[in-house]
């Protein structure tokens, strides 16, 4: 599929085949870089390596716009059939945030590529894109589609701003930062030592990081999917390259000279996001607040020369309130043609019912806290 543009010619093509897409590291990396809505998510080593683990084979569906040589554009996607026909992005539940990706020096030209490209695609299965963070390309896809569609609320999000430690703490309640800052003397004190691991120890450093995760949660509930061996293995593989590329950065935290703690913190230009630690539970026998300890690690890698807001990724639990983080919401964006509206209707339904279900949920938990109160 070719398309003339001011620009020059522009290629779209679609990609199926496995040793294509992982063969497109080096074009995706430069693509990537050039588009400032990127999250890690998108990195070419995060979703090839997602594949690798997760994908079935055949159902590769990976949009691709070209200008001569140029990618300028991507929408990693592949094909599902249950519960309808339908293209879903890369990543699966193991990632936070989903997106297209549009080199910011041809976007309008790029994404009317991806449109039509899609469009073409929309024809035998409905294009469902979720959990996309505000600001994401996939926005300007949906404002351009010219068939059926839809904006649904996906995830919700927490974010911080890219400030550094100190700066955060001046948003809390004098009480509260006091506080705080008493638990960062008492980490200077016990000798907690932060230390950035460099590429080549990655796997190593991994493998640590999998084994404190697994014991900090031990007998407590835990996301079964933490504890597999195809997240294991992706993992091992997609972190060494993240981290020479400068798009994750893993920390260990030694005490007395024993690795304690680890964090895997994933980098975009414009976001940090800490998804996933490991903590010796002898740390809270010592009463040290891993939660601040990892949060300022964290705020190293954002509030520095390159500012980059501070996501406490997907969910709206409790304890992440503590640093007044601000709401973010993923959004849903269904995509169709004529001949697949009837798709969309379903899935539009579907997510009605589901939130028609946590919402009682909800509301039959808060019912049952507050008899519990009063008796």
């Amino acid at each position: 599929m070719s398309t003339v543009t001011e620009a020059g010619l522009l290629r779209t093509r679609l990609c199926v085949d496995e040793g294509e897409f992982e063969a497109l590291a080096e074009p995706w990396g430069r693509l990537y870089r050039s588009c400032e809505a990127a999250t890690p998510f998108q990195s070419h080593a995060w979703l090839s390596s997602w594949w690798r683990s997760y994908g079935r084979p055949g159902r590769l569906r990976v949009l691709l716009v070209r200008e001569g040589d140029r990618l300028i554009a991507a929408a990693p996607l592949m094909r599902v059939h249950r519960p309808l026909p339908a293209l879903k992005p890369l990543g699966g539940a193991i990632s936070d945030f989903a997106d297209v990706l549009v080199d910011g020096s041809a976007r309008e030209d790029a994404t009317e590529a991806l449109v039509t490209g899609l469009h073409a695609l929309a024809g035998t299965a409905l294009i469902d894109f979720g959990e996309a963070r505000p600001g994401a390309c996939v926005e300007r896809v949906h404002a351009r589609w010219p068939g059926p569609k839809r904006a649904l609320p996906d995830s919700p999000c927490l974010e911080l701003p890219a400030l550094p430690m100190e700066e955060l703490l001046q948003r809390l309640p004098t009480p509260r930062a006091q506080r705080t800052r008493a638990k960062m003397r008492k980490l200077a004190k016990l000798g907690v030592q932060a230390r950035t691991v460099p590429a080549d120890e990655v796997e190593a450093s991994v493998r640590t990081l999998l084994h404190l995760h697994e014991l900090q949660w031990r007998g407590r509930k835990v996301t079964s999917e933490h504890l597999r061996p195809r997240f294991r293995e992706h993992l091992l593989r997609s972190m060494r390259p993240m981290v020479a590329a400068g798009e994750a950065v893993l920390t260990e935290f030694r005490l007395d000279g024993e690795v304690m703690a680890a964090d895997l913190t994933l980098l975009s230009g414009s976001l940090a996001g800490g998804y996933l630690y490991g903590a010796h539970p002898r740390l809270r026998e010592r009463k040290v607040d891993v939660a601040t300890m990892l949060l300022d690690a964290c705020t190293r890698h954002t509030g520095g020369e390159q500012r980059r807001a501070l996501s406490l990724l997907r969910g709206d639990e409790p304890y992440k309130h503590h640093w007044r983080p601000d709401p973010v919401t993923n959004q849903r964006f269904l995509l169709a043609r004529g001949r697949t509206a009837p798709l969309l209707a379903a899935a539009v339904w579907d997510a009605s019912a589901r939130r028609w279900a946590k919402e009682r949920l909800r509301e039959r938990a808060a019912r049952r806290g507050d008899s519990g109160a009063s008796s």
